[in-house]
């Protein structure tokens, strides 16, 4: 209730000048920004002294701030003690916890994917459980991130209450300290080609993807596929010393562009690189963003990879933590990153927004090029060199993530099906045909573009101007839109298929085993070994 008491359209113009001097410099309206500080200091000390009933002014600030920052870009944020803790754990790539991802909801907690043989794995916990309560806590009281709950002291004990297949169990967890890995996996592919999977740019990435990188020509790779799909990057700083394993000393990466001066900075290569002449792909998809996207597109730009996929995510914003008073921070975005071409991939415009308050994603490209002179374009996310079909999201199939039925097929499949060795994995017509019966039996919908055009069109306002045959004929409309819906099952099956795959391969056998799957049945590495074999090909895209 507290929370609708102090409305957006006040607060907002109010705090948005405070945070601008705590987080940045003095501007020359001085006396306008100390008459908004003191407005909004005699408002909140009124509101708390005198409000009807108790107020939690802890609450109220916390509201108050992240209404603020919405009004921004998503990636500013307000980062409490516990936040701030969170922040150095996910870059630093080591907590002690359960080894589980785990995903929150409003009463629940749903364990997306237990880490094989880690504490969370050794209890028993699988994809799928719903964690209703942790110790003596119900999740569904807990207002903050129960997840955090999870978290502790190494060699500490937690009992979890879980729900799996309407059965609810209480298990024991001996929390250990977690290594969350770069580089999770790399192998070859055949006698010449080594595989490196990059999962995040944690303080970890260089180090580990070089290690990678050496074992891998120590076993006689001559040419290297490095897979940022998924990647949603992390620090600047090991984006540019991950180039640098394949470009020379002194080549300019990334560079920052910011109205603060000292956050305009050139960021060069440093090092020897360890190869700069073995023939290299890079894989992004729509998941690859920011570090992913840094590497991907200066990669490019400087023709030192073949870039294959699907256009990545169009993170173009640079973050950097403000310490504030008390422990906590201010995760702001401080300047656009620009490749070596000159190019920002930012994809949405959080300053100009439609009429439901939506970033403007960009539809108009500017050409750069190349060293080599190829063209890229800006404003979209890293375009790659050959895209791979397959990769492209669709609404359809976001839809179907975003609602949890990929994830919730994939938990029924894997308690109705034994399945012994990898090899014996096969998603068959009858599995997809199933898949669509599963998708006509759940409640699950999605409104697509047209739809909504549709419905704005033939509001209640107009229903009356337009008359009953009119109206008759779009219902029919709408209905028929419905059962295309379902029909594009089918025409989305690739994409479809392969994220369920994909999620059936985890439930057996964990994400190494679909690493291991990849080898031999990923088109998008297929066709990257593909056109490595084919050294003419390879040099043609380039050049």
């Amino acid at each position: 209730m507290m929370q609708k008491l102090i409305s957006k359209k006040v607060l907002v113009p109010i705090l948005a000048v405070t945070f601008l001097i705590v987080g940045s410099s003095f501007r020359s309206d001085f006396f306008e920004i100390a008459k908004q500080i003191e407005i909004f200091t005699t408002l909140f000390k009124e509101l708390n002294m005198n409000y009807v009933d108790e107020t939690n002014p802890a609450e109220l600030m916390d509201t108050a701030i992240k209404n603020m920052l919405n009004e921004l870009d998503p990636y500013t944020k307000f980062l409490n003690e516990q936040d701030v803790e969170a922040y150095k754990i996910n870059n630093a790539g080591e907590y002690s916890g359960i080894g589980a991802l785990v995903r929150s909801y409003e009463d629940r907690l749903l364990v997306i994917e237990p880490y094989k043989d880690y504490p969370a794995d050794k209890a028993g916990l699988k994809a799928g459980d719903e964690i209703i309560k942790i110790g003596d806590i119900n999740v569904s009281d807990f207002n903050d991130n129960a997840s955090e709950l999870l978290k502790g002291a190494n060699n500490s004990s937690v009992a979890v209450t879980y729900k799996r297949l309407g059965k609810l169990s209480t298990t024991s967890i001996k929390r250990e300290a977690i290594e969350v890995d770069a580089v999770p996996y790399y192998h070859m592919v055949d006698d010449k080609t080594g595989y490196i999977v990059l999962a995040k740019f944690n303080a970890k990435a260089t180090s580990q993807t070089k290690a990678a990188l050496l074992d891998l020509k120590g076993k006689g790779a001559t040419k290297i596929i490095l897979d940022l799909r998924g990647n949603p990057g992390g620090l600047l700083s090991e984006a540019i010393n991950v180039s640098n394993l394949f470009v020379p000393k002194g080549e300019l990466i990334v560079t920052t562009k910011s109205k603060v001066k000292k956050f305009n900075s050139e960021y060069r290569t440093k090092k020897k690189a360890v190869d700069t002449e073995i023939p290299l792909v890079v894989l992004v998809n729509g998941s690859s963003a920011s570090a992913s996207e840094i590497v991907s597109g200066s990669l490019q730009d400087l023709d030192r990879a073949v870039i294959m996929g699907a256009r990545s995510f169009g993170k173009g914003l640079v973050q950097r933590p403000m310490k504030l008073t008390y422990g906590t921070q201010l995760k702001v975005t401080i300047s656009r990153y620009y490749t070596s071409s000159g190019r920002c991939i930012q994809s949405l415009d959080y300053w100009n927004r439609d009429e439901e308050g939506n970033a403007v994603r960009n539809t108009e490209f500017n050409e750069f090029k190349t060293r080599n002179g190829r063209k890229v374009q800006d404003g979209g996310g890293v375009l790659p060199d050959i895209v791979i079909d397959e990769l492209n999201t669709n609404a359809l199939t976001m839809a179907l993530e975003q609602n949890n039925i990929i994830f919730d097929f994939a938990t029924d499949y894997h308690y109705q099906n034994t399945i012994e060795n990898l090899s014996d994995i096969s998603f068959s017509a009858n599995d997809f045909n199933a898949f669509k019966t599963y998708v006509a039996q759940s409640d699950f919908s999605y409104e697509t573009p047209s739809e909504k055009a549709i419905k704005e069109a033939m509001d209640d306002a107009n229903s009356d101007v337009f008359g009953v045959a009119v109206q008759q004929k779009y219902d029919a409309l709408l209905a028929e839109i419905g059962k295309s819906k379902f029909l594009a099952l089918d025409l989305h099956q690739r994409g479809i298929k392969k994220k369920l795959e994909d999620e059936i391969v985890k439930r057996y056998f964990y994400r190494e085993g679909l690493y291991e799957h990849y080898l031999t049945h990923d088109e998008a590495i297929l066709a990257a070994s593909e056109l490595l074999s084919n050294e003419v090909k390879y040099s043609d895209i380039l050049q």
